[in-house]
């Protein structure tokens, strides 16, 4: 019961930070736009603003539910005493960093962008749009590295190299 309730628990609250995070940088830049129409119609500006608001606060909110994801991770290790398995020792360790990504960069990172692109913000008009860009290519590369972690993650809980206890 306690693995079911850890798997449910990282698709649900780790699957939509990676989305939205991924997603985020899009809209950032579309917002830094100011209120231009893009070549593909789609309109800038404060539209994009408030979806990537939307996106902020997905990953702001589901990075506290992910809490359960290591707390149940932890009670299952614990039950099946694997605690002291390399495999599941590496994921502790890159799970803590995604965490760290997460919490010290990539919410920071994205909070900024908001502050940049807001409404009234000055957008558009030159200056904040030259911050914006490269901030939010940096916000793509750190959410990219977000990803990955969670990538190996996964496939070290999956494939459990040297575990003994099945896999």
């Amino acid at each position: 019961m306690l693995l079911s309730i850890h798997v449910l628990a990282a698709i649900l609250t780790i699957g939509p930070i990676t989305v939205a995070a991924s997603i985020f940088p899009r809209y950032a830049r579309a917002a830094g736009a100011g209120g231009e129409i893009a070549d593909d119609g789609e309109e800038r500006g404060e539209r994009a603003a408030s979806i990537a608001g939307l996106l902020h606060r997905i990953c702001r909110g589901y990075a506290i539910a992910g809490l359960a994801v290591p707390v149940f991770g932890v009670a299952t290790g614990a039950r099946m005493g694997i605690l002291t398995d390399a495999w599941l020792l590496v994921s502790t360790v890159l799970t803590a960093i995604a965490a760290g990504v997460l919490v010290l960069m990539l919410l920071p990172l994205q909070a900024t962008l908001l502050e940049l692109t807001a409404p009234g913000a000055g957008v558009g008009a030159g200056a904040d749009e030259k911050r914006v860009r490269p901030a939010a290519a940096r916000l793509s590369g750190l959410t990219g590295i977000f990803n990955l972690l969670w990538t190996v993650v996964v496939v070290l809980m999956i494939f459990r190299p040297g575990a003994t206890t099945g896999g």
